[in-house]
């Protein structure tokens, strides 16, 4: 069993968010899904946007660190888009990190200050035209980051969606969410 904390996406923590974190406890894995937003959801991606540049994407990834004070350090830390943000830091940063699960976006190792440590397992998942992570850069960084772990994966679905593990967004794909709960499940059995 492992112990994970799940970071939401810029539209808060929705139902979508706490159903996917359900399906990994329902395997047997104690899941926190920390509320980054105080209560706020939002019903678009703008929405939510415009308000992370309100407070500051320090400030959300400093209640990412915030929400993980008083748990062990032997946590996997997993994201969806923007919270994946919180989930890299810490995997990067805080001691005794088991592994990190990055969906649907990921940061090139250098903007939290530190290359990523090559003891600590990595997943990353997204849409293969998905216009965040696909045409942003993300996809550029998830290879740059897999490459540089002793393990590491990079696993893309066909698509174009965004937030497409939400079942709660409009994006949402239940074919392709089920293939990455069963990926991320075997990886959360192993590390």
């Amino acid at each position: 069993m492992a112990e994970v904390v799940l970071f939401h996406h810029v539209m808060g923590l929705t139902d979508g968010v706490r159903a996917l974190a359900e399906r990994w406890r329902d395997a047997g894995h104690e899941v926190h899904a920390p509320d980054l937003f105080e209560g706020r959801v939002f019903p678009t991606i703008e929405d939510g946007f415009a308000y992370v540049q309100s407070v500051g994407f320090g400030t959300v990834i400093g209640r990412a660190a915030d929400a993980v004070e008083t748990l062990p350090s032997g946590l996997v830390y997993a994201g969806i888009s923007m919270g994946v943000l919180g989930a890299q830091n810490l995997a990067q940063n805080r001691a005794g990190a088991r592994g990190a699960v990055l969906l649907e976006a990921c940061v090139p190792p250098s903007e939290f200050g530190s290359a990523w440590p090559a003891d600590v397992p990595v997943q990353v998942h997204g849409m293969d035209h998905d216009p965040f992570f696909a045409e942003e850069g993300d996809i550029d960084a998830a290879r740059e980051l897999v490459a540089s772990a002793s393990d590491g994966a990079l696993f893309t679905y066909p698509g174009d969606v965004h937030l497409f593990v939400d079942s709660s967004t409009g994006g949402y794909d239940a074919a392709q969410t089920d293939r990455v709960v069963e990926r991320v499940l075997a990886f959360l059995d192993r590390v």
